[in-house]
């Protein structure tokens, strides 16, 4: 059994300080796990390749909403072989069925579909015809509601399978990304049309960094405890949906770690560790873009473990 990350405090006892007591209990665990976390080479590795992939990917974010205008399905939005090498497109040959599922990517919290550029061009070439990337409004962290964003999820997946003649997609949502889907599955009836859904760092059992947001609806959503959250808790039989939940222990975002875990008896879900991924950078780790490759082409088997550090790509 996974016992790695971070699990939350034990409520404090006693009166008028309770409250007090416990959040420094959290930050003083905060800094001790940090330090175990960064405070070896693979972490400060790990730290420099977020910092530096921020920076990269705030110098684009610009693109994100451009490209959006010029180019609605994004750059891999249709079924085209002419550009791939002999042996990528072997792989689509060999794997109909997988390469003919749309994949749809869903950006996190004030994001856009920009970073995925990297994510999308691996599954591209690994012979998925159809991978387009939604931009939804990046308000919607200060003036939104995950559940209206989830149902406008489910009506672009009914945009993407009309035009695509297809009934079923795959998603993959990173940070807010994965939640937003993730209700749109249990809760509107979207495990009808997604096959997987591919969660990268989000927040499914809330974050303490939401706390620290403007207090609006969905900064509340994302808390742990929320009322949104306890929804997503209730029963979902019959769920057909494949679940892939990747998180990792230097997420710096979700807070405590194991928040992005996914925990749910009625889902067929497997949970993946990262050791030293940092938020941002995780739609570009070899090994967790590996990963959500094989994954949608249904070459590893569903169960939980965690992600050797030296494993092959």
């Amino acid at each position: 059994m996974d016992v790695t990350g971070v699990t939350s405090p034990s409520p404090a006892t006693g009166q008028g300080g309770g409250s007090l007591t416990s959040w420094v209990s959290t930050v003083r665990g905060g800094l001790s796990y940090a330090a175990r976390t960064v405070g070896v080479p693979a972490g400060m590795r790990g730290l420099a390749v977020e910092v530096a992939y921020t920076a990269l990917h705030l110098s684009v974010y610009p693109w994100g909403l451009l490209d959006e205008a010029l180019r609605p399905g994004g750059v891999h939005a249709h079924h085209r072989t002419e550009t791939l090498s002999p042996g990528e497109r072997s792989l689509l040959v060999s794997d109909l069925d997988g390469s003919t599922i749309p994949v749809l990517l869903v950006h996190g919290i004030v994001d856009n579909r920009s970073i995925f550029h990297y994510l999308a061009r691996a599954l591209r070439r690994r012979g998925h015809g159809t991978v387009q990337a939604v931009n939804y409004s990046p308000m919607t962290a200060f003036t939104g509601d995950i559940r209206v964003a989830a149902r406008d999820l489910g009506d672009h997946v009914e945009r993407l399978c009309a035009a695509a003649g297809v009934d079923r997609v795959h998603v993959v949502g990173h940070s807010l990304g994965g939640l937003i889907a993730r209700y749109y599955v249990q809760r509107l009836g979207g495990d009808a049309r997604v096959d997987t859904l591919v969660t990268l760092g989000s927040p499914h059992r809330g974050s303490m960094i939401a706390h620290l947001l403007p207090p609006t609806l969905v900064p509340r959503q994302l808390q742990p405890g929320s009322d949104l959250l306890r929804e997503l808790d209730e029963p979902a039989p019959g769920c057909r949906t494949r679940f892939l939940a990747v998180w990792s222990r230097m997420d710096q975002l979700i807070i405590p770690q194991r928040n992005a875990r996914l925990e749910h008896p009625d889902l067929q879900v497997e949970n993946v560790q990262r050791d030293h991924v940092g938020h941002m950078a995780m739609t570009i780790d070899p090994e967790v873009v590996h990963l959500v490759a094989c994954t949608l082409a249904r070459t590893r088997p569903a169960r939980e473990r965690v992600v050797p550090r030296a494993a092959a790509i």
